[in-house]
């Protein structure tokens, strides 16, 4: 029996049975499935329900992890105060926390924990959504979107998919916010596929046509227009009559083409260039960015009238770093998209792809299982198919010495760092920061690197996930300090 007492629950069907029979009334946090050589042994999510649980190979462990690398008690998990802790209990192989061997460590959202062979990450919130839905895509129940299952994943993409359903047959606009690579595309063909609109699906993309062409794309020209202007050209929103017009990082659109916009959505009439009369349309308009439009219109980069007119429907679509117990289920749709359904997978293959933090999300793991399923004639992708980012993010991965608990350690203050020099005038990397950073102090690594995120982790001694977690945590937009 456990010397902790423990308390999880799970409703899987063929999962753990719940030991405490706690209500769950509220979100709550846990551990997420993302993969175990036997995964359908363990359950898809861990729900806390009391204050102490621990993690082992015996049968007594509220997560029971039944496999020879994972020793009978593992690890410990507990609640400290508001905070979730992690603690190796003398494990003979060890508990890592992003690659890192920890004796006692504070959880944070999206930490990717490994026991043994079994990857799991910490949610601080919601955990019991994740109960249902296997890493293989198999659900116990009944998914909720029914019709648009474009957005492979599991619990998080379930929901979205359910509320486009729910708003692609009315007249919402809707702004679908995501970083780049996360599907913005794909939601908006799917707003229109299930809107019952009988016209097409025209698309634009602000950020990549110069200013001066594009309200000519978007609203067309009369023949004599200007000089070259030697026919009748219809724009995309004439195109687009009867359908949807979708407009990808219209936060890029220049000041004049949006006041052009809002008239167009407001009188349902579209004036080419050149034209003396208005000609009537209509459309439905979905558009996408990455920018925050809210912070552009403080600064009178947008419109926001326009913004009010375009935004009555949020999309938010999660970067891949936050979701990442869809990988798995990705990676193998990506190898039947490319003609390899029997494709497997190296445990190490697998490891890489969890650490990595995916700054492309799906486009870029898109494209690495492509060059894969391309670069090899056998049924298994292993470490030697890695691109050269992932294969590089992962040097030194479980090989850096164990660390304490922060608030173990001495309280030190925020130096910045460029490198240094070791023995012979061998540079070295800077050493881990003891805490985190305070919000002023990571803003001045932002301006200073010009958002990029690898950089000031470099500087900080911290992984991209955990320079992430900082921007979430204080709230901070990284498109404000990137380049344009």
């Amino acid at each position: 029996m456990s010397r902790y007492r423990t308390g999880v629950s799970s409703s899987y069907n063929d999962g753990p049975e719940p030991r405490d029979s706690t209500p769950l009334t509220k979100e709550r946090a846990g551990l997420v499935l993302l993969y175990a050589p036997n995964f359908e042994q363990l359950s898809p999510a861990y729900v806390f329900v009391s204050p102490e649980l621990t993690i082992g190979r015996d049968a007594s462990n509220l997560i029971c992890v039944p496999e020879q690398a994972v020793s009978r008690e593992h690890a410990r998990i507990y609640a400290r105060d508001t905070r979730w802790m992690l603690q190796d209990l003398g494990s003979r192989n060890g508990t890592m926390v992003d690659g890192s061997y920890i004796t006692e460590v504070e959880l944070e959202p999206n930490h990717e924990i490994r026991v043994g062979d079994a990857m799991f990450k910490f949610v601080d919130t919601g955990a019991e959504k994740c109960v249902a839905y296997r890493i293989d895509g198999s659900v116990a129940g009944d998914r909720r979107a029914k019709l648009f299952t474009d957005l492979v994943g599991g619990a998080q993409m379930d929901q979205i998919a359910a509320d486009i359903e729910r708003i692609a047959p009315t007249e919402l606009s809707a702004v679908v916010l995501g970083e780049t690579g996360t599907g913005k595309e794909v939601v908006a063909r799917g707003i229109h596929r299930f809107s019952g609109r009988k016209g097409t699906f025209q698309a634009i993309n602000c950020a990549a046509i110069p200013h001066n062409l594009l309200e000519s794309e978007l609203f067309g020209y009369r023949r004599g227009a200007f000089s070259g202007a030697d026919r009748d050209k219809p724009g995309l929103i004439k195109l687009a009559d009867n359908g949807t017009l979708f407009l990808d990082e219209i936060g890029d659109m220049p000041l004049d083409a949006q006041a052009k916009l809002l008239r167009v959505l407001q009188s349902r009439e579209v004036f080419p260039l050149g034209a003396t009369t208005p000609e009537l349309v209509d459309i439905r308009v979905v558009c996408a960015t990455h920018r925050d439009l809210y912070q552009y219109v403080k600064e009178g980069k947008f419109r926001g009238d326009l913004l009010a007119r375009l935004n009555e429907h949020v999309v938010r679509l999660p970067p891949l770093r936050e979701r990442k117990e869809d990988i798995f289920l990705l990676a193998k749709s990506f190898c039947t998209r490319y003609g390899r359904p029997d494709m497997q997978f190296s445990f190490s293959f697998l490891v890489a792809l969890f650490h990595y933090d995916w700054p492309f999300n799906v486009r870029e793991l898109e494209s690495c299982i492509k060059r894969g399923v391309a670069l090899t004639d056998s049924i298994e992708l292993d470490t030697m198919h890695l691109p050269d980012a992932i294969s590089e993010h992962m040097k030194g991965y479980g090989d850096r010495p164990r660390v304490s608990l922060p608030s173990q350690l001495p309280a030190a203050p925020y130096e910045g760092h460029s490198g240094g020099a070791g023995p012979g005038g061998t540079p070295t990397a800077p050493p881990p920061r003891r805490g985190p950073p305070t919000e002023e102090e990571l803003r001045m690594l932002l301006e200073r690197h010009k958002g990029n995120i690898a950089a000031v982790g470099r500087e900080l001694g911290k992984e991209r996930m955990q320079v992430h977690r900082w921007l979430k945590r204080y709230e901070i937009d990284l498109a404000l300090y990137r380049s344009e």
